[in-house]
């Protein structure tokens, strides 16, 4: 039988994050994700703090831990210095680690984030950008948003005379040399091999749904879009 627990011990923000937790529930009280969904930071780590190993298989399946939005309110609030973003950051992980990620629907995400933030980060330099939010992928910025993605260069040069070039500035275009060091970085601190990780687990989810042709964009922008969740 896997031993999570200890998988989970072997990351530093586990350990920073439980220490001594009394189930008070201030964590709970004071999570902006508590008040809409049904997500109790408190539970989630009186679950861990059992060492129960099914128990904590599900959390690393299920929808829960990816909920949190990693604010961190619940860090100065704890009475015993516990900060429950740390545990659910490690849970996270583990879970995509173990690939147990994409048995859930929100959990599946991480895929679109992976080819959308992660690999952005990867070809540019920063996590977002305007050029980067495509209108298909967000709808919520209104029809509006089409217009001045189209005519990006115009509108924000108006904020930055170095928008998509190189030079001193926001918005500035990352030399190739910078970029060369990020990625170098992704494959020291393993996050390369998370993201072909989190690709392969992917993959496979896909097949087993039935898209035959893997983890391609059709499965990408379905799992992006799906939200049966309620709050």
């Amino acid at each position: 039988m896997a031993k999570y627990f200890d998988m989970l011990m072997e990351d530093v923000r586990f350990r920073e994050g439980l220490h001594a937790c009394m189930n008070c529930g201030v964590c709970t009280g004071v999570c902006p994700a508590a008040e809409f969904y049904n997500y109790d930071p408190r539970q989630i780590v009186s679950i861990v703090q059992t060492r129960d190993e099914e128990a904590i298989e599900r959390l690393l399946k299920g929808d829960t831990i990816w909920f949190c939005g990693e604010c961190m309110s619940c860090r100065p609030r704890c009475p015993r210095g516990n900060t429950p973003g740390y545990v659910i950051q490690a849970l996270r992980t583990l879970s995509q680690k173990l690939g147990f990620f994409v048995e859930s629907e929100k959990g599946r995400q991480q895929l679109a984030l992976k080819r959308t933030i992660g690999e952005n980060i990867l070809r540019t330099g920063y996590c977002i950008v305007p050029k980067l939010v495509r209108p298909e992928l967000h709808p919520e910025q209104g029809p509006v948003w089409q217009w001045i993605y189209d005519h990006d260069r115009e509108v924000f040069a108006c904020f930055t005379p170095v928008y998509g070039r190189e030079g001193a500035g926001a918005l500035r275009r990352i030399d190739d040399e910078s970029l060369d060091e990020i990625r170098r970085i992704f494959d020291t601190s393993g996050g390369t091999e998370m993201f072909e990780t989190i690709e392969r687990h992917s993959d496979r989810k896909a097949r087993e749904m039935g898209y035959e042709q893997g983890a391609d964009d059709r499965y990408m922008m379905d799992v992006f879009q799906k939200n049966s969740v309620e709050p």
